[in-house]
């Protein structure tokens, strides 16, 4: 399973880019990608619109912290070299079914993408949703969770907010570790070992 997280100028493949992708191997987490690109000629970058609702609706370099030169310099791989080279690096991968925090979101720019550039898109358009994961978690528990952003899905398995902001591989980090947890109830990724697995979760581990 290749747990992925894009960042990108805006939610519309159509009018927006990627910046970066990052990217782990769940079955070997040492396998992991992590690329930055320039953005495509033309494309746009969603500024905070005050009219909108709601906290999720700010400037996208404000969550990623690129800045407009670093997203427009030229001695960055360009777009198409960067899916590029995220779909040769899928192919190191034996399960290529992509996971992640609203994976539908970063499917949607990939393949778009790659479709543009005309890539064939050889991945699976089935995705895992860790939102969902966690929720059939609280449901098996006999909980009704009435809020899981990413913030309460971290939470929920013994991990921090995610920092803000982030690249795309901290944030495919963080949910890889998170899905470990879900799935086998300890530690993935030594860099988190330190934040204390739930007992609801370590419990797994003993079954």
């Amino acid at each position: 399973m290749i747990i992925v997280d894009v960042e990108t100028t805006g939610f519309d493949p159509n009018k927006h880019s990627i910046v970066s992708i990052g990217a782990i191997d769940l079955e070997n987490p040492n396998n992991q990608f992590y690329i930055e690109n320039q953005i495509w000629d033309g494309a746009e970058i969603f500024e905070e619109d005050p009219l909108l609702p709601g906290p999720g609706y700010v400037s996208s370099l404000s969550v990623n912290g690129f800045t407009k030169e670093q997203i427009k310099d030229k001695n960055k791989p360009t777009l198409k070299e960067a899916i590029g080279l995220f779909l040769k690096w899928t192919e190191s991968c034996n399960i290529k079914l992509l996971a992640g925090h609203n994976p539908y979101f970063d499917m949607d720019f990939l393949r778009s993408s790659a479709l543009i550039h005309g890539m064939a898109w050889k991945l699976s358009y089935r995705t895992i949703d860790l939102h969902t994961v966690v929720y059939l978690s609280h449901k098996k528990r006999g909980l009704n969770p009435q809020k899981l952003g990413s913030t309460e899905c971290f939470n929920y398995v013994g991990l921090p907010e995610e920092p803000k902001p982030h690249n795309a591989l901290k944030g495919a980090k963080m949910e890889a570790e998170a899905f470990y947890r879900l799935i086998y109830g300890k530690p993935l990724l030594e860099e988190f070992k330190n934040y204390q697995v739930p007992d609801y979760l370590s419990n797994l581990a003993q079954k």
